[in-house]
């Protein structure tokens, strides 16, 4: 199993020691994810935090009409869980789906646990991952509520490069809140200025 993307990545905060490593290659798993398949569905329970190796994938809730908002995008050497569900085991209202064809690696809930247990750089690492999503989530609560849609769009291409070409105007328009044609809209306005 090649679990080196992920190696490296954590080499972005505390490197890993060999036994680690080791241990890491005996509980991740790799998984390949078909383009809209579902990884996590609404109802049940997040056992799993998912580091991409390759893909795209989105979580999103869907409301009482049916409509999709998303709260997230993950690609190559990022993560996506549904933190509220994995921590408190809980069912999930949440869905995370593969927007291409993706490759991944999961660790368990209970593989997470002995990490955090036995390996205290496992324990720091995934602490920063989860202060920096919560800083995250913190900012676009805070850009909701304060930016106008045209910022939060400037923002979403600012912030997320990488994503523009792979993901439809549809999902940005969910992301940042608006109708696809309010977006349509927005994106006439910033090319006539």
């Amino acid at each position: 199993m090649n679990i080196q993307p992920l190696i490296e990545h954590f080499k972005n905060y505390l490197p890993l020691g060999d036994e680690e490593i080791g241990e890491l290659e005996k509980r991740a798993s790799i998984r390949k994810v078909k383009r809209r398949q579902l990884i996590l569905s609404e109802g049940d329970v997040c056992n799993c935090y998912t580091f991409v190796i390759e893909g795209c994938f989105k979580m999103y809730k869907v409301d009482e009409e049916g409509k999709e908002h998303n709260l997230q995008f993950a690609i190559e050497n990022g993560w996506i869980a549904d933190l509220g569900s994995f921590y408190s085991e809980k069912p999930s209202e949440l869905y995370i789906e593969a927007m291409e064809n993706s490759v991944v690696i999961q660790l368990k809930k209970e593989d997470m646990l002995f990490f955090f247990t036995n390996y205290h750089k496992f324990d720091r690492n995934f602490r920063v991952l989860v202060e920096n999503a919560f800083i995250e989530m913190q900012r676009r609560v805070l850009q909701n509520i304060s930016s106008t849609a045209e910022e939060r769009y400037l923002d979403f291409l600012e912030k997320h490069p990488k994503l523009f070409n792979r993901i439809s105007n549809v999902q940005i328009a969910s992301y940042i809140g608006v109708t696809p044609e309010f977006l349509s809209k927005i994106r006439k306005e910033i090319t006539s200025k």
